[in-house]
């Protein structure tokens, strides 16, 4: 999932030795911190939580000098779309890549099944993590939700995962100079796990994102120490674009 948002810099600052500020409220510290080298702010647990792209040495002593910490780091990574076509001279019995067949998620009947999955899946994720009917009815509610999208697919009658992309359209967003199809949301059933369906899922909805809609490029977000999803992904060619450091309270 993405935490999108500017990624200006300003001049540097001299922020000295760690310390909380004595003058403005810390939300405000830090919206003003943001509003200098860039990024954005969002809510979590009720304390400002400043998401920044790249930042350079001079947004993290700001961070230092506010009493911030690091608390996440998330890596955009990108592979050109489509998929490698096997290679000439490939053995004809050398495995092919894995996919699933996928059908499009159906709101009359598969909320509570994914509902399980996913906060299975995202028990330990701050944001992914317990989600409500009432909080997927909002995200599918918004203006870039299309139903087709939604990728899901059973195996002997049952939701055995998913793959939820999302289109970029050019220009859309500050690093969309080209279209961009995103795995936005990706898990498997944990009673399915290590069968290989997280390889499959993700071919499944990159080859979704390029024959449905030729995205020339796709794209995910993964958390820096997510060391298995990542081993998966760099084996499909994903390499990393940038990283988003979140920065918050103690």
């Amino acid at each position: 999932m993405t935490p999108s948002g500017e990624t200006r810099r300003s001049e540097p600052t001299s922020p000295g030795e760690p310390t909380r500020p004595s003058g403005p409220s810390p939300d405000a510290a830090i919206a003003d911190a943001a509003a200098r080298h860039g990024g954005r702010v969002d809510q979590r647990d009720g304390h400002a939580r400043w998401w920044i792209t790249d930042p350079d040495s001079s947004a993290e002593d700001t961070a230092a000098h506010l009493g911030l910490v690091e608390r996440r780091r998330l890596y955009q990574m990108r592979r050109p779309l489509p998929l490698d076509p096997p290679t000439t001279g490939t053995p004809d019995d050398a495995p092919a890549l894995p996919s699933i067949d996928t059908r499009a998620f159906d709101p009359e009947r598969d909320v509570d099944a994914w509902l399980a999955i996913n906060n299975a899946a995202f028990a330990w994720h701050p944001d992914q993590g317990g989600w409500t009917r009432e909080v997927l009815a909002a995200r599918m509610a918004e203006p870039w939700f299309d139903p087709a999208d939604f990728r899901v697919a059973d195996i002997d009658g049952t939701m055995a995962g998913f793959c939820w992309t999302k289109v970029h359209p050019a220009g859309s967003r500050d690093d969309a100079t080209e279209a961009l199809g995103e795995i936005y949301v990706i898990a498997v059933a944990p009673a399915r796990a290590g069968a290989g369906l997280g390889t499959a899922f993700t071919v499944a909805g990159l080859e979704w994102l390029w024959n449905e809609h030729r995205t020339p490029i796709g794209m995910l977000y993964v958390e820096a120490d997510n060391d298995r999803a990542l081993t998966t992904y760099r084996r499909l060619g994903f390499t990393v674009y940038s990283t988003d450091v979140s920065f918050e309270q103690p």
